[in-house]
Parts: structure tokens; C-alpha cells; sequence
């Protein structure tokens, strides 16, 4: 598992912040980072992925909150928004116990805030934290840089800058940042993954959010 640079960011939106959502793209590792933040601040993990769970949150919302208690994890927050409603009622009534910081930690693969069931914002309730693919540092396993310092931190003629040899440099774009995509071997093989998961948006994640129903020609226009 590689170490994200954005997780401390994390942790500190849930020391004072009641909903922290975890937004970005599909497998971009935003279940993998969610979970293994558990140790640190202990929670319960739900994911709408799974049928029962999902139907559950949907047939009643407000049910589906209520019997969670304490910190919790939900993965996938994109497939029922219905539930934002329940959550900020949950958090609202937390507030008035003095108990409201890092309760809900959410996961969503699309941008929930333009989704038309929240019509009710949680503006001043939840504080948004991007995740993108993985940056060459991090999967060099190197330590968080600030470039712009290091820029103008010093002498740059009297820094070391280790070469690259124009293959790396070009199979390293090439692989990109998706985890699943950067564990395949061959080129053959991380194109394989980046079809399927073209597909797999457009299938799954386009029809859900959208409501449509004719997605034979938007690999075309992708």
C-alpha cells in the first residue's frame, strides 16, 4: 500500500470538521486510504457497494443514520445521496451535545455538491478533501515536497538532479497515477485496465448520476 501525502490533511479535517468527504476519481484509492485511517481514529466502515447495505440506506435514510453510532465510514456516499438529509440532521443534533467533529467520513467517486438531491447543502457541516492518482513521489515511496519552496529554497545549481533516461520518463507518464493501473507489468496490459475502466464509468457511474440510458456512443466522444 503506498503511503498518500494527503492523509495528515485528512486527519485534521476530522479532528474539527463533522462530514469529511474523501472525493475522487474512481480507483484512485479513496477505500483503501479511508480504511486504513481506522487505526488512528477507530470507526465503523460501510460501503454502498454492497446491495444490502445500499438498499438499506435507501428505503430509509434517516433509519439507516440513526442506528449508526459513533464515528463511521461510508464508501461510495454517490450512490444515495438521500442520505446527506439524514446526515446533517445526525450532525445537527450532535452539535447540540458538544459531539459533532469527525462523525462521518464519506468516499465519493463524483462530485456529490452538484448532485440534484442535495438540494439541502451541508455548507458549514463537511469539508471537502481531493484525492487524485498517485504523484511520482508517491510512487517512489519519497516524502512530501513542497516544489515552489524547493525552487526557490537555495542555490538550484548546487542541487543534485538525478537523471532519467527518456523510456522511464515515458513509461512513467504512460502508467499514471491509478494504483491498479501501476501494479500491471507490461503496457499491453495497464491498457487493458484503462479500457475496462473507461467502460466501467460510463456503465456504471455516468447512467447512475445522470439517468442515461444511451451510452453506445460516449466512449467516441470520451
Amino acid at each position: 500500500m503506498y503511503d498518500r501525502h494527503i492523509a495528515p490533511l485528512l486527519l485534521e479535517a476530522l479532528a474539527d470538521t463533522p462530514v469529511v468527504l474523501l472525493n475522487g476519481a474512481r480507483q484512485t484509492g479513496k477505500s483503501t486510504l479511508a480504511q486504513s485511517l481506522r487505526e488512528a481514529t477507530p470507526r465503523r466502515y460501510l460501503t454502498l457497494d454492497d446491495h444490502t447495505t445500499l438498499a438499506a440506506a435507501r428505503a430509509d435514510p434517516a433509519g439507516f443514520i440513526a442506528a449508526l453510532a459513533g464515528p463511521v465510514v461510508i464508501d461510495e456516499i454517490q450512490r444515495a445521496p438521500e442520505l446527506f438529509l439524514a446526515i446533517k440532521a445526525a450532525v445537527d443534533r450532535d452539535r447540540a451535545h458538544g459531539q459533532a467533529a469527525g462523525r462521518f467520513l464519506l468516499t465519493g467517486s463524483a462530485n456529490v455538491m452538484l448532485l440534484p438531491a442535495l438540494a439541502d447543502s451541508l455548507a458549514g457541516r463537511m469539508e471537502i478533501v481531493p484525492l487524485t492518482p498517485l504523484s511520482c513521489a508517491e510512487r517512489a515511496g519519497d516524502p512530501q515536497r513542497n516544489r515552489a519552496e524547493w525552487l526557490f529554497d537555495g542555490d538550484l545549481s548546487t542541487r543534485p538532479v538525478p537523471p532519467c533516461e527518456r523510456e522511464l520518463f515515458i513509461d512513467t507518464l504512460l502508467a499514471g497515477g491509478f494504483p491498479e493501473a501501476v501494479a500491471r507489468n507490461t503496457p499491453r496490459r495497464r491498457q487493458a485496465w484503462f479500457d475496462s475502466y473507461l467502460q466501467a464509468v460510463l456503465q456504471r457511474d455516468v447512467r447512475e448520476l445522470a439517468n442515461l440510458e444511451q451510452l453506445t456512443e460516449l466512449p467516441n466522444l470520451v
